[in-house]
């Protein structure tokens, strides 16, 4: 019988893991909305956490039955952000038109994570959008 080699088995581990593009075509959004602006931006704050954002929602504001648009391109549904709630949406919730997701963090990455560097909430169609404001990690504000 026949060893591999553990360094081997080791790298063909990774190459399992490793996915060049998070792609789902069953989980394809729509596409976002260029032809709303957006009106303001809120004191909500969004935090990147490991492979998570979390919407600090330091108001008193209630928001129902919203999307959530990271970087205008990828897009989660959530059904209620209370005032004053801390809610986590893990980036591999979110997708886009085509049934890509953004890369998460994480310990067996192939890519960079993708950077949330712009939060927008739609409460519906015709409504301008509303931002919110990401907190860049220090290693990005450097």
């Amino acid at each position: 019988m026949r060893r591999i080699a553990p360094l081997s088995f080791l790298g063909l581990l990774m190459l399992a893991a490793c996915q060049t593009i998070r792609s789902d075509p069953e989980k394809a959004t729509r596409q976002y909305p260029f032809w709303l602006r957006q009106s303001e931006t809120l004191s909500p704050q969004v935090i990147t956490d490991g492979d998570s954002m979390v919407i600090v929602n330091s108001t008193v504001r209630d928001f129902e039955n919203i999307d959530v648009w990271l970087n205008q391109r990828y897009l989660r549904h959530v059904e209620r952000l209370a005032p004053g709630e801390n809610l986590r949406l893990p980036l591999g919730e979110f997708w886009d038109i085509r049934g890509e997701g953004p890369n998460p963090g994480g310990l067996f990455r192939y890519f960079t994570p993708t950077p949330v560097r712009l939060v927008q909430v739609q409460v519906d169609d015709t409504q301008p959008l509303l931002g919110l404001r990401a907190v860049l990690p220090e290693a990005d504000t450097r």
